[in-house]
């Protein structure tokens, strides 16, 4: 019964009702640079209260890692429950294999609003996990699809400066740079207002996310829908594993396992524009934001809480 849910909810509904609400694209561009540049910045100031160690190191040679594995399994799931292309399929991959940003703050929100702590590192982990699964989908599509793909300086631009990149790791920079004492001078700013931003800028995604479902729907067939719910599982349980070996605390292990669950609707279709222009947009962004988010958003968060209290402990 989270206002943040709920508000994302309220969208989803009016969108399936056909409501004329909407977001002037200015205003919702607003709310999302906001969140990120506060996310990062937070994010940035914990990592300078904690120090680099190898901790963080191993974190984030982790993060890539896992990053690199999951379109494998996104590829191969997808390919055994549909009769998607090849490289319909590594498109999907690779947005199964980045990370959704707004996935994660949410998560952040809600276990900091359940008292749960977590290692302030995770946003660059966040941040390393956005292209590695880039590199991979275009492996599988160069190795399995018909056509030669283009991989070359546009495509490592599009990637390494994505907007939202860009801003999630240079707000971190400023972060720990600044340290504590920059927290104080800005902390009215993004940390107060933030569960309300946050409200505003899910509705606008429920409106999104539910108006590319209901204009989408005959893109996905049966399978596709069940591998929009099975793969945020898988993703989830290699979150998991991975958490257990690094030592995470309970809040790391499932802002981890939310890393591994969402799939990305920024970084990715930005990348796979330039990269595979032949893949289908349409399937990869409503699985993405239409079944995946919506899932992990209003049931999957709370199941990972649950399971990783279960296995690590409060």
């Amino acid at each position: 019964m989270s206002p943040i849910v709920l508000s994302f909810v309220l969208g989803f509904s009016a969108a399936l009702a056909r409501s004329d609400l909407s977001f002037p694209e200015a205003v919702a561009k607003g709310l999302s640079l906001y969140l990120l540049f506060a996310i990062g910045f937070k994010g940035g100031a914990s990592v300078a209260a904690h120090g680099v160690d190898m901790n963080l190191i191993l974190a984030l040679l982790s993060g890539v890692a896992l990053s690199l594995l999951l379109p494998f399994v996104a590829f191969g799931l997808l390919r055994f429950l549909t009769q998607v292309s090849a490289v319909d399929a590594a498109a999907v991959a690779a947005h199964y294999g980045s990370i959704s940003i707004v996935t994660f703050v949410a998560a952040t929100t809600l276990l900091a609003g359940r008292g749960i702590s977590s290692e302030g590192y995770m946003v660059a982990m966040a941040a390393a996990m956005e292209a590695p699964a880039i590199l991979s989908a275009l492996w599988l599509a160069s190795r399995y699809g018909k056509e030669t793909q283009r991989v070359g300086p546009e495509l490592w631009r599009e990637i390494m400066l994505n907007g939202s990149i860009v801003l999630l790791l240079g707000a971190f920079a400023i972060g720990w740079v600044t340290g504590e004492q920059g927290m104080k001078e800005i902390e009215n700013f993004i940390v107060s207002p933030f569960k309300g931003v946050l409200c505003l800028f899910l509705l606008d995604m429920g409106l999104v996310a539910g108006r590319g479902l209901r204009g989408s729907s005959k893109v996905l067939s049966p399978g596709a829908v069940a591998f929009g719910f099975l793969m945020p599982l898988v993703g989830a349980a290699a979150g998991l594993s991975t958490s257990v070996a690094l030592g995470l605390s309970l809040g790391g292990s499932v802002l981890l396992m939310v890393l591994g669950a969402s799939a990305s609707y920024i970084a990715a279709p930005a990348a796979m524009r330039v990269a595979l222009p032949e893949a289908n947009p349409a399937l990869s962004l409503t699985l993405a934001l239409g079944v995946t988010f919506p899932f992990n958003l209003t049931l999957g968060i709370p199941l990972y809480i649950l399971i990783a209290s279960a296995i690590i402990g409060s």
